[in-house]
């Protein structure tokens, strides 16, 4: 009997220990990257005139295959006359194999123009600077000679 009842505790107790193994992955908080791009758009007051949403043929041209990866949510802003550095990328993929996947897309961009695409050589600096940034599923590209930390700090306090 003392068998049996220790076989039954045992097992209770694995039971118990087992009950909370849940998924132990956190969770990214859901973030809304229009009004966080909005927000970045009046603090350094860019506005419709300065900025210009990339898409079309220039997308492919920038980032050959992002447009590929399915979104929830994509911006992709560039200032349209301005020899200053400030590009920007935000999305949220469906997934985390996508987010990984438009990460290498974006950093390749920051390379291929730190290695010369940029042509003048603040540019290539500015463009050396550069980062992308992964949050679970979300993922930023900032590109940014004038504000480069402050975004990048920015975007990641969105998930602290």
């Amino acid at each position: 009997m003392k068998k049996r009842m220790m076989m039954v505790l045992a097992a209770m107790l694995a039971l118990l220990l087992t009950a909370g193994c849940g998924s132990t992955k956190e969770e990214t908080k859901s973030v809304d990257l229009q009004e966080f791009y909005d927000g970045l758009a009046e603090t350094y007051q860019w506005d419709e005139n300065y900025m210009a949403s990339i898409e079309g043929d220039l997308l492919e041209n920038y980032y050959p295959g992002l447009g590929d990866i399915p979104t929830k949510q994509f911006i992709a802003m560039t200032p349209q006359m301005s020899s200053v550095v400030n590009e920007l990328v935000f999305l949220e993929a469906e997934t985390e194999e996508d987010a990984e996947k438009a990460a290498e897309i974006l950093q390749k961009r920051i390379d291929d123009q730190a290695a010369g695409g940029a042509w003048y050589p603040e540019s290539m600096e500015a463009w050396g600077r550069g980062q992308v940034i992964q949050e679970g599923t979300y993922v930023a590209m900032i590109a940014s000679a004038e504000h480069q930390e402050e975004i990048a700090d920015a975007f990641e306090g969105l998930f602290a």
